[in-house]
């Protein structure tokens, strides 16, 4: 992800979420050691999807994945989400962690079948609406 990518990344965000990362908060991670952004671009559309994820040592946080309205369902999430896995791979993490909402079944399947296994539950974790969270793993 570059400076440049910060309005259509926060744009992005604001579609496919109730409680957004505002461009700032993007653009205090840029740089920022262990933070990996990344970006899915076409010719035609540019930047249509992006991941955040930061490595500590050998864990990972995948802490945001957002894919722009008219390129969702076809795939593009999956294809980002496993190059975000093998970035985690080519830094050395060995478990990468992230949260999902309850309600948010498409997500949830895609993630379990890229092998993440449930471990837990955060009560309350989302506001907008309130909503429980989904903690999962991957093992690397």
């Amino acid at each position: 992800m570059r400076a440049e990518d910060l309005e259509r990344v926060a744009a992005i965000e604001r579609e496919a979420f109730t409680a957004p990362w505002k461009e700032e908060t993007f653009r205090t991670l840029l740089g920022r050691p262990g933070a990996e952004l990344l970006v899915l671009e076409t010719d035609a559309d540019g930047v249509i999807g992006y991941t955040v994820m930061w490595c500590i040592e050998d864990q990972g946080e995948l802490a945001n994945i957002g894919i722009a309205e008219g390129h969702r369902g076809g795939g593009l999430g999956n294809l980002l989400l496993d190059r975000t896995i093998a970035l985690a791979v080519e830094r050395g993490v060995r478990s990468l962690y992230l949260e999902v909402r309850e309600s948010n079944e498409r997500a949830r399947k895609m993630y379990e079948r890229r092998g993440f296994e449930e471990i837990g539950v955060r009560r309350a974790y989302y506001d907008d609406p309130r909503e429980d969270a989904r903690v999962l793993v991957k093992r690397l």
